[in-house]
């Protein structure tokens, strides 16, 4: 009997061991502060108590007390009760099922509750549970089935959560909640096979761990800094909500100058702008509902409690950005507009949600507080990304050429410009779908087919029976700067069989400007292989020569801007005919884009320019008008 004891013993204070380390854990992680965080301290605690009573009891049993062991093991029961009922709304809250639960399925539960344990709380009188008798035997009484029975019931009602609400987790909470199942079960059995082996308690500590690790551990989601959840968490928490079909309201801070802290403070590190704003926020809303997006947008996620208070929230949050904050004794002008949308609603998706965090507010934008109509642009950048991705596998992209003439109207070559015909929302502009698809990670896929279709254009021939120099081709950064780049491009060249001279790469002044080592070298080796490179859209903004010296450009496209403030006034002519001075004196050939009338080629005409583009001559046209138009030998 002492040895079977002293074996019991040592269970319990593995148990003990694992049970503490998971509420000693989720304390020092400061992971109590959600209601699921409470009902898993909850459950550990009653685990712990049961394992602090088991323990108690056979210390009594050894030394032969049998009063405080009754009064042990009665506690036991008692407590012991509580824990599948607890656990089982633990399971419901962690898989986010708590607004789901059906009214006579909480009866059934409570009533079930209630019942397992009044057979526990009248156990002295009843002996319904246990009795010890006179030679310290323990017997079980039908009671004790009853409560197992009420056990598997909660078992197999949070099984039945879990696996209808399978979807919402992510795949470490899965497994997790299986492990625990598993664990729990196999403990469970083998006690009752043999109830001299106290596996039950030992099982249940270690599936509490396995949750404590893999869901109450939440390290991956949160910023250690600030305490917010991160961009991966608010895509599962929004995901789980929707396969839950939780009404909730997605709340968008979006920071206007961001760049700000690091005029203030000096510093680089772009989480300041998260402890910028921490306090501030959490005194909002707790801190488990609000989501770093990215480096220059907050989430906030209002579930039904909140969704009445949704305008007092939005008038604290944009009142809030009217008046500085004081970040490490400096003061610091924060601007933002406020996004407000219910989920589902106008924002039905994970994408919708991260799409109102990604996307660049609209120019003209007056509002401070943006809602329902005032958030269709982010309708359409959905729309425009499912568009780009038709526009691929359904060959809804072509090619148009816009002409180039010498002076003499003589025809010089062509500039090759994407275009996008949608099936569903019609033709979309570049300036729109671009931006889009270099977000999306696809403009390398539209660069390379734009290339491989100029490549094919000039291997037909047409382009040398009209004499055409050359055809532009456009050059995102973002594809150039891959280091397979000009395998790729030379392969393609090669495969097609064109002459590279034909090809003239364009570049624009921005890009040019943005990193000159790097884009050097790439066009020191393709001019190497034969290919030409212009400078697109010069005098935007940048304006720096010593870009059009480091790299090597044979073309400069002056700007359609300066040629149209030229009409406009003295300073405009001083400018244009300073701009063509000094790229000519840089021996550098000179195109110039906008040409839309007569005068405007005079004037062009007497500075000496070499070539001109613009709508005087044609619009970018498809490639057969295109053809229509240099086999006239006239201007359309």
């Amino acid at each position: 009997m002492l040895e079977i004891e002293l074996f019991k013993i040592q269970m319990y204070v593995v148990s003990a061991i694992v049970t503490f380390t998971c509420l000693l854990f989720t304390f020092v992680q400061q992971r109590t502060d959600k209601l699921q965080n409470k009902f898993f301290l909850l459950v550990n605690a009653i685990l712990l108590t049961n394992i602090v009573t088991s323990i108690t009891a056979s210390f009594a049993v050894m030394l032969d007390d049998q009063q405080t062991r009754d009064f042990m093991e009665y506690l036991y029961f008692i407590i012991h009760s509580m824990l599948c009922p607890f656990f089982s709304m633990y399971v419901i809250l962690a898989v986010g099922r708590q607004r789901k639960i059906a009214v006579w399925s909480n009866f059934l539960t409570g009533l079930m509750f209630f019942l397992t344990e009044a057979i526990a709380i009248l156990n002295p009188v009843t002996r319904w549970v246990y009795t010890i008798d006179a030679d310290g035997v323990f017997h079980r009484g039908w009671g004790v089935y009853a409560i197992y029975v009420a056990a598997l019931f909660y078992y197999v009602f949070a099984a039945v959560i879990l696996f209808t609400s399978w979807r919402a987790l992510t795949r470490k909470r899965q497994l997790a909640m299986v492990y625990f199942f598993l664990m729990v079960a196999a403990g469970v059995v083998l006690q009752l096979i043999n109830s001299r082996i106290r596996s039950e308690l030992f099982a249940e500590s270690l599936g509490l761990l396995g949750v404590m690790i893999a869901i109450e551990n939440e390290d991956d989601r949160i910023d250690i800094d600030t305490g917010f959840y991160n961009r991966k968490a608010l895509q599962t928490d929004i995901h789980g909500h929707l396969v839950n079909k939780h009404a909730m309201t997605v709340v968008g801070v979006k920071i206007l100058n961001p760049e700000i802290i690091q005029r203030a403070t000096g510093s680089l590190n772009t989480d300041l702008l998260s402890e910028v704003v921490a306090d501030f926020l959490k005194s909002v809303v707790p801190r488990y509902q609000i989501y770093n997006a990215t480096q220059e947008c907050f989430v906030l996620l209002l579930g039904d409690k909140q969704i009445p208070h949704t305008d007092e929230i939005v008038r604290k949050l944009s009142e809030r950005f009217e008046t500085s904050f004081e970040f490490r004794g400096t003061e610091i002008p924060l601007k933002a507009v406020i996004l407000v949308s219910p989920v589902p609603g106008q924002l039905k998706t994970v994408e919708d949600v991260m799409a109102m965090a990604d996307q660049p507010l609209p120019k003209s934008l007056e509002k401070k507080v943006l809602t329902d109509s005032d958030l269709d642009y982010l309708m359409r950048r959905v729309a425009v990304e499912e568009a780009v991705n038709r526009g691929l596998t359904e060959n809804n992209f072509e090619v148009y050429y816009q002409p180039t003439y010498y002076l003499d109207g003589r025809l010089h070559g062509a500039e090759a410009l994407i275009r996008l015909h949608d099936t569903v929302i019609g033709n979309v502009f570049p300036d729109e779908f671009i931006p889009v698809a270099e977000q999306m990670g696809m403009v390398d896929a539209l660069d390379t087919f734009v290339f491989r279709e100029v490549c094919l254009f000039l291997k037909s021939g047409i382009p040398s029976r009209y004499h055409m120099d050359c055809v532009n081709v456009n050059l995102s950064v973002l594809h150039c700067m891959q280091p397979d780049f000009i395998r790729k491009i030379n392969h393609i060249a090669e495969e097609v069989g064109i002459d590279k001279n034909q090809i003239n790469f364009e570049i624009t002044e921005s890009v040019a400007a943005s990193d000159y080592g790097v884009l050097s070298d790439i066009v020191t080796n393709l001019k190497r292989e034969g290919y030409h490179f212009s400078m697109d859209d010069y005098g935007t903004g940048y304006s720096n020569m010593e870009s059009i010296f480091k790299l090597d450009f044979d073309v400069v496209k002056i700007d359609k801007s300066i040629l149209w403030s030229a009409e406009k006034g003295e300073v405009g002519s001083i400018v244009l005919e300073n701009t063509i001075r000094m790229v000519r004196q840089m021996h550098r050939l000179i195109l110039v884009e906008g040409v839309e009338t007569q005068s405007q080629i005079d004037l062009l005409n007497k500075l000496g320019v070499d070539y001109l583009q613009g709508y005087f001559f044609s619009r970018p046209i498809p490639k057969k008008e295109f053809v229509e138009l240099i086999s006239r030998g006239v201007s359309a």
